[in-house]
């Protein structure tokens, strides 16, 4: 199997975690988060998202891996010095849990890369 690179100006931010009370939830998954993601290309060739894998851990410390294809529907190809940004949501059946994970690509030479998604919270606020 080819090994992926990780540029280094290839990254992930997470620019916002937000609680929802308000949205309708399935009673075994009462709480959602929506998160607000972006990927940046300071790279010198363009990058096509092509993958994802999420790991989320609750604070039980059950586990959930999730994979799928592109970005929310997408393989946003993402030129030099530009950002794709998205929005996605979380359902939790705790109070809290963290998530991580990462992206796969390619670029315009047919290298595989990899960056990885930043480790963030999502706990429901205590009223």
């Amino acid at each position: 199997m080819t090994a992926f690179l990780e540029p280094k100006n290839l990254h992930v931010t997470v620019d916002r975690v937000v609680y929802q009370p308000d949205v309708a939830t399935p009673v075994d998954r009462p709480h959602c988060f929506a998160y607000f993601i972006s990927i940046h290309n300071d790279t010198e060739l363009p990058i096509t998202i092509k993958a994802r894998k999420w790991v989320v851990t609750n604070d039980v410390g059950e586990v959930t891996a999730v994979e799928g294809d592109g970005v929310v529907g997408e393989q946003p190809t993402i030129a030099p010095g530009e950002k794709f940004s998205y929005n996605s949501r979380h359902l939790l059946d705790g109070h809290s849990a963290h998530a991580e994970g990462s992206y796969i690509g390619i670029d315009s030479e047919g290298k595989r890369v990899l960056t990885r998604i930043p480790r963030f919270e999502m706990m429901v606020p205590v009223k």
